[in-house]
């Protein structure tokens, strides 16, 4: 009870971040000057890795445990949960990443606008996988 506990923490407190992040910090790079754009997203890259990255750790510890545990009743919803989380991790390498890349070499509305998209999908999975942690809690 107590790991479901601290997985659903993990998580809820992933999705908040994730949903911050879409709706306040990623808007806000269009007001960035051009001219000032690259510095200020080198840096948003070296900073936001200090939060996301103990995130996706500590998400990624406790889903494999619940998965090698197997707690009866519970094993569906940590399978979704999985899936939310592999889907998120996914997006980010193939997406997110690759766009940031991109943004730190110069101001790139098309890039921009796709890393929006990209995003309101980590989000959603992030909040799927918070929905699954808690049937998994509840189970």
């Amino acid at each position: 009870m107590t790991l479901l506990a601290v997985h659903l923490a993990l998580t809820a407190a992933y999705a908040g971040f994730q949903w911050t992040v879409r709706a306040l910090v990623y808007p806000q790079f269009a007001l960035v000057p051009a001219v000032a754009f690259p510095a200020y997203e080198r840096r948003h890259q070296q900073r936001i890795t200090w939060v996301v990255g103990p995130l996706f750790g500590g998400q990624g510890v406790t889903t494999l445990w619940l998965l090698a545990d197997r707690t009866e009743g519970a094993l569906p919803a940590v399978l979704a949960g999985a899936a939310c989380l592999a889907l998120v991790l996914a997006a980010t390498a193939l997406g997110a990443v690759p766009l940031h890349r991109r943004l730190g070499e110069g101001w790139d509305d098309a890039a921009h606008r796709r890393l929006l998209r990209v995003d309101t999908g980590r989000a959603v999975a992030g909040t799927a996988g918070t929905a699954a942690a808690l049937v998994a809690l509840l189970s």
